[in-house]
Formats: structure tokens, C-alpha cells, sequence
């Protein structure tokens, strides 16, 4: 729906492609037109890339977005869809697959002079080579998918006795998620901010960022609520991370919008983790702080225009937060909960923007992420854009199904929050606490 709106503002006719789980979406209801491509699971749909790219042929499409899920970060459809003269509304194939595997990203960025996080050198072979790392680096450390990302493939390990069962279920779990189930190694952080930069790069060269989000508050690496901008940011190093952040983009010649993750430590400093090659499902807190147009921006550079703006033309107004509602249930350890939505009624009011596929009668399919929607809030300041969460959260009503409004409210109230003083452990910490509260 979001891609859909920004090819309409452009003048430009989209089809959507669907499962048959998806049938009813509102994005198949408002498309200029629809191409069933399988059944619901995605491996019989979503991810069958002949099918998307017959439906294109089809359709007579001349490029498609991919999105934010299942193929926006495979380099292999991008090189299938540049094979078909197809555009693809994203970066060039070789940098997906560089900045895809984290380990070559880790690379490439210290051949860029960018501080990355220490840990292997490259892919680790067995749980023996990854103790060898452990012992050089000190406990704990963090074992990580070299492909994928969304918290998968990933474990803490505390000492070496936890190391070999560790590296063996985060191996699996990774193939599980992505059929890659190598790993490498970092020394874990302890209680970072995850601070993010948005960029922008165009085919002539011209790379600009557009702020940062705070994406701290987070469960089993999932985040939760986002804000723009970070509290812990000062202005000196908002322009020095930034700076990092093109520097990253300009070493692997990146095109189009993306994202530079950082880990920001307590004293100030602060280290690549990855790139996101892809619209950010985040993505909204930056246009409501800046007035741009991501989206669209991405079209516009994919057809091969400039870049609408320059670095100086870049100001920051006011404070954005977002909430991701989703169809789980808290209180039996945040199950998913797909069915029928009896009655939504979104909210409103100065600030706020609802970006979902919701309706009243539509039915939540089993196959998908949980997530049902993103209650995204602009304030002049981050006291009224809190304010205006809490309202927007209080009127949004969503019935038939059970979601994660009721804790996000909580999460919203936390004096960490609303100190603006939280870090990425802060959810775990506080989460017997915060679910015993819903009861």
C-alpha cells in the first residue's frame, strides 16, 4: 500500500502481487491491478521469483519494489530482474550480496576505515574456532547469521561452556531462516543504543543521510517502538556518525535508500553493525522529522533521476515516534493471533499517520509477520510527540483479534522512556515486570 500511494502521487500505474492467503488485502483492493503468483505459504508464493517475474511480463510492469520482507535483500532477484530488463527499485546486485553477508560487510567496511564492532576475522568453521575467538576477545560474545538479519541465527554466549550448544542452535535456526547456516563472531555490547542512519543515494553519485532513529527499545532483537531523533545524540556526533554512515554507503557504491545500523556504547562510541539494503519498515519517523518522500525518492532514483536534495537541504523539525502493533498476545509469551478483525477503527488527531492494511471484516492470514500496522506520531517536541502516542495508542481499537497495543502502551510509560534514558536491554530487563502489569 505504501509503494502503491507513491506511484499513484507519481503518475504511475502499480500492480501488486499476491498469495491466495492475501486475496482480500486492501493492497490487492486498491492496486491498479492484481496477479495471484501461489498458495499462502511464501515458499509457494512470496518467494518464487519466476512467478513475480511472469507476472511482471504478464503486466507489462517495467520495474518492481520489492518491498520490505522475503526478496528485498536477495542480490540473486536483482540479477534476475536486471536479466529481464526489469528495474529493480533498489541497490545494485553486488552490494546487496556484499553488505547481505555480514561477515564481507564487516570487510569492506574496515577496508573503509569505518570501526566495526570486534570479532572474527570472517566465517567461523566450527564451535572449536569459535571458541578460539571467545578466549582472544573475552566473554560474552555474540554469535551471528552471516545472512539475514530480524534477530535469527543469533545467541549470547556468557562463557564457554555454553559456547558449543549455542553455536549449534543458532546455526540451525539460520538455515532454518535463510539455508545459511554459517556464522561469525563479535564481542558483545553491553546495553548499547541501537542508533540507525537513514541514506539516500542516487546512480550520479550523490549520497546524503536523513537523520537518525533510536531503535533501542527491542524484544529478542525485535524492535518495538522507534523515535527520531536519538536522545543520546549530540549534535557534533549526529554529524560525525552520519558522515560514518556515507563513508559506508560510498564503499560498496550503494544506490538508492538504505540503512546504516550502528551499536552506540555508553562513553560515546559507537560501531557498524550492518547495513540494511532496503526501505526499513521504520522508515516513516524520518519522513515525518524531514518532510521526504522516501518511496518516492526511491522511484524517482531507480528511473535514474537525482537525488531531490543535498545534505544542506536536510533540517530536522520536531520529534517522531513510532509504535508497531501486532497481532500477538503478550500474555501467553506474545503468540501470534491471526484471524478475523471484527472491528478496526484507527485513530487520528494532529501528528499522527497510520500506515496499515487493516479493515473491519478483513481476515489476519497465518502464513506472515505478525506486524498489523505502525501508529507513527510527530510532535513539535519529543514531551508532545510522547503525548500524542499515548492518545493515538488509547483510540486505536482493534477487535476479533488480540495485539500488542495494551504493552506498547505500557512501554510508552516507562519513566526509561520518557527519560529518554533506555538502551537495547531495557525490554528484557523490565519484561516480567511489564507483562505482570497487564494482568
Amino acid at each position: 500500500m505504501r509503494v502503491v500511494r507513491a506511484c499513484r502521487e507519481l503518475g504511475l500505474p502499480s500492480v501488486v502481487v499476491f498469495s491466495e492467503a492475501d486475496r482480500e488485502s486492501l493492497a490487492v483492493r486498491l492496486a491498479d491491478e492484481a496477479v495471484c503468483i501461489g498458495k499462502g505459504p511464501a515458499t509457494e508464493s512470496y518467494l518464487k521469483i519466476e512467478r513475480i517475474i511472469a507476472a511482471a511480463e504478464l503486466t507489462r510492469a517495467s520495474a518492481i519494489h520489492p518491498g520490505y520482507g522475503f526478496l528485498s535483500e536477495n542480490a540473486h532477484f536483482a540479477e534476475v530482474c536486471a536479466e529481464c530488463n526489469l528495474i529493480f527499485i533498489g541497490p545494485h546486485a553486488r552490494s546487496i550480496r556484499t553488505l547481505g553477508n555480514k561477515s564481507a560487510a564487516r570487510t569492506a567496511m574496515l577496508a573503509a576505515g569505518v570501526s566495526v564492532i570486534p570479532g572474527s576475522d570472517g566465517v567461523l568453521h566450527d564451535a572449536q574456532e569459535a571458541l578460539r575467538w571467545a578466549s582472544r576477545l573475552g566473554y560474552p560474545v555474540l554469535l551471528k547469521a552471516v545472512s539475514g538479519g530480524g534477530g535469527k541465527g543469533m545467541r549470547i554466549v556468557h562463557n564457554e561452556a555454553e559456547m558449543v550448544s549455542s553455536f549449534n542452535m543458532a546455526s540451525q535456526e539460520a538455515e532454518r531462516a535463510f539455508s545459511d547456516g554459517l556464522l561469525y563472531l563479535e564481542k558483545f555490547q553491553i546495553n548499547p543504543r541501537h542508533v540507525e542512519f537513514q541514506l539516500m543515494a542516487d546512480r550520479h553519485g550523490n549520497v546524503i543521510h536523513l537523520g537518525d532513529r533510536d531503535c533501542s527499545l527491542q524484544r529478542h532483537h525485535q524492535k518495538l517502538v522507534e523515535e527520531t531523533p536519538c536522545t543520546a545524540l549530540t549534535a557534533e556526533l549526529r554529524e560525525k556518525m552520519g558522515e560514518t554512515a556515507i563513508s559506508a554507503a560510498k564503499a560498496v557504491d550503494y544506490v538508492g535508500a538504505g540503512t546504516v545500523e550502528f551499536l552506540l556504547s555508553a562513553d560515546g562510541n559507537y560501531y557498524f553493525m550492518e547495513m540494511n539494503t532496503r526501505l526499513q519498515v521504520e522508515h516513516p519517523v524520518t519522513e515525518m522529522v524531514t518532510g521526504a518522500d522516501l518511496v518516492r525518492e526511491q522511484i524517482r532514483i531507480a528511473l535514474g533521476d537525482k537525488l531531490s536534495w543535498r545534505q544542506k537541504d536536510i533540517r530536522l523539525r520536531g520529534h517522531a515516534i513510532e509504535v508497531r502493533i501486532n497481532a500477538e498476545d503478550p500474555r501467553r509469551n506474545f503468540a501470534p493471533c491471526p484471524g478475523k478483525v471484527t472491528h478496526y477503527l484507527p485513530p487520528g488527531g494532529p501528528g499522527v499517520r497510520v500506515d496499515s492494511h487493516l479493515y473491519s471484516g478483513y481476515v489476519i492470514p497465518p502464513y506472515y509477520d505478525s506486524m498489523l500496522g505502525k501508529i507513527i506520531v510527530h510532535g513539535a517536541n519529543r514531551e508532545q510527540a510522547i503525548a500524542r502516542s499515548k492518545n493515538a495508542l488509547r483510540e486505536l481499537q482493534v477487535e476479533g483479534v488480540s495485539t500488542s497495543r495494551d504493552f506498547a502502551m505500557k512501554l510508552l510509560a516507562l519513566p526509561q522512556f520518557i527519560s529518554g534514558d533506555y538502551h537495547s536491554g531495557t525490554v528484557e530487563e523490565l519484561l516480567p515486570e511489564l507483562l505482570a502489569s497487564l494482568n
